[in-house]
């Protein structure tokens, strides 16, 4: 299993245990940069996660519609995810 995808788990865990830690993530959605201070608030929170590595799961999900669909997908991007909308929607 992806190694970010493991941090998101453990962090959204971590979340049930810990409502202030809940509530600072969610806060981020009011942040000037807030992919960026998500990520330093997981970081804190002792998981490791990146910007870029959010933004590569979605863009993997992406290439591998690509890949598996016959002369490759012309919509690919229609059903790039965004895994910190995603997270923050499963708070």
């Amino acid at each position: 299993m992806n190694k970010t995808i493991v941090e998101l788990e453990l962090l959204y865990s971590d979340t049930k245990k810990d409502h202030l830690l809940k509530e600072r993530l969610l806060a981020t959605r009011l942040a000037a940069d807030p992919m960026d201070t998500f990520c330093k608030i997981a970081c804190d929170a002792g998981h490791p996660i990146t910007v870029g590595e959010l933004f590569a799961i979605g863009q993997e999900n992406s290439d591998n519609q690509c890949k598996s669909t016959n002369g490759g997908n012309p919509n690919s991007f229609d059903t790039f995810e965004d895994m910190y909308e995603i997270f923050l929607d499963s708070l």
